[in-house]
C-alpha cells in the first residue's frame, strides 16, 4: 500500500481562509494527502494568504523564505516537497510571486482551488503552475464534497461557505480584486452540506462569504432566495441548534432578514454588522454608500424585532483626511450603538485600491493616538456586556475540554467563552449555565440544568452597553 502523503497548510486571516483550508484538505484526500501540523515532514505546504492586513505580501515572502530552507532539507532526504501560494496575495501578485519565488510551485487563487490536484500533477512534471483567473458563474457547482471523516474532525462548529465576492467597492478594500464579484451558492447545495457536516456532529453552522447578506442563490424553487429565506430553510434540518452568519454589509439587511432574527431561536442573536466610521464625511470617502443615521436606523430595526440582540463590528482609525472631528464622530457612534465586541485598525493603504492614492495621509502618531482612545471605549463596552452576564443563566453550546483539568468549555449565543467544571460528555450539547465570575474576556459558571425556572436570563438593553 503506498503511504499517504503529509499536507500542512497554513492559513491567514479570515473565516473564509479558514473554510477554504478545509476545502483543499478535502480537495486533496482524494490524492492520498492527509494533514499534518509539522512543515519539516509535510510533502506539500501550502500558504493560503489574506491580502487585507498590512504588509501582507511581504509576510508571504518571508514565510516562503524559511520553505525555502525546509524543501532544501527535503531533497537531502529525498522527499519532493512541493510549495504552494493560495488565498488572496496569489490571486493579487500571481505572475511576481512565480518571478520572486522559484521555490514555489503552484499558485492558486481563491476561486480555483478545486483544480490543485491538477496543478501539483503539472507541478509534478516541473511546471511551475499558476491558476489565477475569476471562473465562470457555476464555481460553486465544481468544489468537491467535504469527506466525511475531515468534517468528523472539525468539531462542533463548521463554516459554510454561501457567498464570496464583493461588488460594493469600497475605496480601502481588496475584495474586488481578489474574490471578484459577487456570486452566490445554490440552496441546494449549502443544504446537503449542512446536513453532512450534522450528520457528522456539527450543531452550529456559521454561513460566511465576504458580504453574505447579498446572498441571491437559486432556491429549491428555482427562483432567487435572500439570506433571510436561507436561514429559515437552514433552521428546519434535524440536529441544527445554532445559525450564524457573517460577514453583513449594513445595505443589504432587508425584511427577511430582519424577521429571522425575530422567528427562528436556532438564529443566533449576534451580528457582526461593521460601519468602519461614524463620521459621514469619511463614510463617503470610503464609498460606504450609507451614513451613520443609516446605520443606526439597521441597528434599530434589529433591536426591535429582539431585544436581547448584540452586535460587533469593523472600524478603520485614521483613514486618509479623517479630521479629530472626524474620529469624535466615530466615538460617538460606539457610544451611541454599544457594542459587545469590535475590531480596530490603523488605516494602512492597499496597492489598486482608490484609497492608496489619496494624499491627506494622517500622521502615524495620531491614529496610535486615536486608536488606542477607540479601543479603551470598545474594551469598555466588552467588559460591561460580559459583567451584564454574572447571576444569570445563558445557554452554551459546549465544544471541547478546556485546559484546566475537569472542565468543559463552550460558548454562549453572543460567543463569550464559558467554562464549567463538569464531563466531556456534554460536548456538542446546549445546555443552561449560571454564569458566576469573569476571567478576562471568558465566562466562569455551573450547570444549572434543574435552576433555570428561578434563574434570570441575560438581556441585552442597550443602555447598558451603550453608555
Amino acid at each position: 500500500m503506498t503511504p499517504p502523503r503529509k499536507l500542512h497548510i497554513k492559513s491567514y486571516g479570515c473565516q473564509m481562509n479558514v473554510y477554504d483550508a478545509q476545502r483543499m484538505v478535502d480537495s486533496l484526500g482524494g490524492e492520498g494527502f492527509v494533514e499534518t501540523a509539522s512543515v519539516d515532514e509535510a510533502d506539500l505546504v501550502i500558504l493560503n494568504t489574506c491580502h487585507i492586513r498590512e504588509k501582507a505580501s511581504e509576510k508571504v515572502y518571508s514565510e516562503l523564505g524559511r520553505l525555502r530552507v525546509a524543501k532544501d532539507e527535503a531533497a537531502r532526504q529525498g522527499r519532493a516537497m512541493k510549495i504552494a501560494v493560495a488565498g488572496c496575495v496569489a490571486q493579487a501578485e500571481g505572475d511576481e510571486i512565480i518571478a520572486r519565488a522559484p521555490t514555489v510551485d503552484v499558485v492558486v487563487g481563491p476561486q480555483s482551488y478545486h483544480h490543485l490536484p491538477d496543478l501539483l500533477k503539472r507541478a509534478a512534471r516541473g511546471e511551475r503552475a499558476i491558476e489565477t483567473e475569476f471562473p465562470a458563474d457555476d464555481k460553486f457547482d465544481h468544489l468537491p464534497a467535504p469527506k466525511r471523516d475531515a468534517i468528523r474532525a472539525r468539531g462542533i462548529s463548521a463554516f459554510v461557505t454561501v457567498q464570496e465576492g464583493c461588488d460594493k467597492f469600497c475605496t480601502f478594500c481588496v475584495v474586488p480584486y481578489t474574490r471578484g464579484s459577487e456570486i452566490s451558492r445554490p440552496v441546494a447545495k449549502i443544504e446537503d452540506e449542512v446536513k453532512r457536516l450534522v450528520d457528522n456532529g456539527v450543531r452550529e453552522i456559521t454561513l460566511i462569504g465576504q458580504n453574505v447578506n447579498a446572498y441571491h442563490g437559486e432556491g429549491l424553487d428555482g427562483r432567487s432566495w435572500s439570506l433571510g429565506r436561507l436561514l429559515y430553510h437552514l433552521a428546519e434540518i434535524p440536529g441544527v441548534a445554532r445559525l450564524r452568519y457573517s460577514t453583513s454589509h449594513p445595505n443589504d439587511v432587508d425584511d427577511s432578514l430582519i424577521a429571522a432574527h425575530r422567528d427562528l431561536s436556532e438564529l443566533m442573536p449576534f451580528v457582526h454588522l461593521p460601519v468602519q466610521s461614524g463620521s459621514d464625511r469619511i463614510l463617503a470617502a470610503m464609498n460606504r454608500k450609507h451614513t451613520a443615521a443609516d446605520y443606526q436606523k439597521v441597528v434599530d430595526k434589529f433591536r426591535t424585532a429582539r431585544q436581547d440582540i448584540a452586535f460587533s463590528s469593523d472600524f478603520i482609525v485614521g483613514f486618509p483626511g479623517e479630521t479629530e472631528q472626524d474620529f469624535r464622530a466615530t466615538l460617538a457612534l460606539v457610544a451611541q450603538i454599544g457594542y459587545a465586541a469590535a475590531y480596530s485598525f490603523k488605516y494602512s493603504p492597499r496597492p489598486g485600491t482608490p484609497a492608496a492614492d489619496m494624499q491627506e495621509m494622517v500622521p502615524a502618531a495620531e491614529m496610535d493616538e486615536r486608536l488606542e482612545r477607540l479601543q479603551t471605549l470598545i474594551d469598555s463596552q466588552q467588559s460591561a456586556f460580559n459583567r451584564a452576564a454574572i447571576g444569570t443563566t445563558v445557554d452554551v453550546l459546549f465544544e471541547r475540554p478546556a485546559r484546566n483539568p475537569g472542565q468543559i468549555v463552550g460558548r454562549t449565543a453572543y460567543l463569550q467563552p464559558a467554562h464549567v467544571m463538569a464531563s466531556d460528555e456534554i460536548v456538542g450539547q446546549v445546555l443552561p449555565v449560571r454564569i458566576d465570575g469573569l476571567e478576562r474576556y471568558s465566562l466562569l459558571g455551573a450547570l444549572a440544568i434543574d435552576a433555570t425556572a428561578s434563574a434570570p436570563r441575560l438581556s441585552v438593553p442597550s443602555a447598558t452597553i451603550g453608555a
